[in-house]
């Protein structure tokens, strides 16, 4: 029976601060944690008092590479707390940018920070070199990605023209023909994409769990729906809190999720296999190709699932500009009627189901408020894992079981930063 003790102090390529803790006695897991080192951010605390036309644009900054997620959670939040329904022009146009959001944090994850792992390569920069062609084409669609949120939210990062109930700025025709055109330039890119990860030998490891998403009848559900459990039944996004059960754990500065199970997951493997039926015809074609079915439950197929979804994105972005440019874009009244009351919005950002839920007083103030971000969901699943899987290694050397671990953390693309949600306070 084996004794191994793994100690990684700060995961690498992920966004934020993590440790691998494994201490295993005579083939005993007495320890096994994913811990979250990072401080807490207090964004809750600091939307209170905060005006209603604030709030977008301060919860924008949680997150550099979801900031059109957080933004839109949070206008929908609003949206329903004053009972608003947006036209049809600013849905469109929000899920435009929630489509290029969702390339470039996907196209980030699966070539800057998985692909190394396949190369055997620390990182991305010596893959300038050995393999140029890659990182160049990585490095197009990343921008062709970015340049979709800088047409539609008015800069790359931190949408400025999203606001409650509409745009400040609508994008000209001409913009969204260019955007259109290099967007139908990049389908070979994303094509050899797919070749690429075809041939990667992605790890075997299967463990059932559950798989939580929004899902919707008419579209592939990433801007609206209800909550989904692969374990079966769906409830309103206002009902979230029915469904999700946070608790603190004393190595986490991130809390714990669970719902039907003691954890279950979100994000592009949960979203896939519990929406696969409203993919658009190219991204199934791509799973097919990538080896990639229904039910799927391999954590390391996540980064498989979110090229799948790139390539949905790209589809579903030229249709929002055909429909766009065929309708006719035009200035639209964004006058507000402030209310008091409580709103909940819920989208699928990339890392998963984000949900933000504010209370307003007369004068459109926020008195209280809660965030729910996709990591801090998934960080019980992954220890899950951790459990499930290091077993089956300890035949073999301790550096390939701690790169194991890592990239099973990678999988997930965790936005360590953004999970971190709240302590328990003990004043004695």
């Amino acid at each position: 029976m084996r004794d191994l003790t793994i100690n990684i102090h700060h995961v690498t390529r992920v966004e934020g601060h993590g440790n691998i803790k494994v201490n295993i006695k005579n083939g005993v897991i007495e320890e096994l944690n994913l811990e979250i080192v990072e401080s807490p951010r207090f964004f809750e605390a600091m939307l209170r008092g905060r005006r209603w036309d604030e709030a977008a644009h301060i919860t924008s900054r949680i997150c550099g590479i979801c900031a059109v997620g957080h933004t839109t959670t949070s206008l929908r939040a609003t949206e329903a707390a004053f009972g608003l329904e947006p036209s049809e022009q600013t849905v469109l146009l929000r899920k435009l940018i929630f489509n290029g959001e969702m390339m470039q944090s996907h196209i980030l994850h699966f070539y800057f920070l998985v692909a190394p792992d396949f190369f055997g390569m620390g990182s991305v920069i010596p893959l300038a070199s050995s393999h140029p062609a890659v990182v160049q084409r990585a490095l197009r669609l990343k921008k062709l990605a970015n340049d979709v949120c800088a047409v539609v939210g008015g800069r790359h990062i931190h949408p400025i023209s999203m606001v409650v109930n509409g745009f400040t700025r609508i994008p000209k025709p001409s913009e969204l023909r260019e955007m259109r055109q290099h967007l139908v330039d990049a389908w070979p890119d994303l094509q050899a994409t797919v070749d690429l990860f075809s041939t990667l030998s992605i790890p075997d490891f299967e463990r059932q769990t559950e798989y939580v998403s929004l899902t919707n009848t008419k579209e592939y559900a990433f801007y609206d729906g209800v909550i989904a459990s692969g374990d079966g039944g769906t409830i309103p996004v206002s009902g979230y809190k029915d469904k999700i059960k946070e608790s603190v754990v004393p190595h986490s500065t991130a809390k714990h999720a669970s719902a039907t199970r003691e954890s279950y997951m979100v994000g592009a493997l949960s979203r896939v296999n519990n929406n696969y039926e409203q993919l658009l015809p190219k991204a199934k074609e791509a799973a097919r190709a990538l080896g990639l079915k229904v039910p799927c439950y391999n954590p390391f197929m996540i980064s498989i699932a979110q090229l799948v979804e790139t390539i949905h994105c790209l589809e579903d972005s030229i249709n929002i500009i055909d429909s766009l440019l065929s309708k006719g874009l035009k200035e639209e009244d964004t006058r507000v009627q402030i209310r008091a009351g409580t709103g909940v919005g819920a989208c699928e950002v990339p890392r998963g189901t984000l949900y933000h839920e504010y209370t307003f007083d007369e004068q459109g103030l926020i008195t209280a408020a809660n965030l729910i971000i996709p990591t801090a969901q998934n960080v019980a699943n992954i220890e899950r894992d951790f459990r499930s899987i290091v077993p089956t290694l300890l035949d073999r050397p301790k550096e390939e079981i701690a790169l194991t671990l890592e990239m099973l953390v990678r999988a997930y693309d965790p936005c360590i930063s953004c999970s971190v949600h709240l302590l328990n306070v003990e004043f004695v």
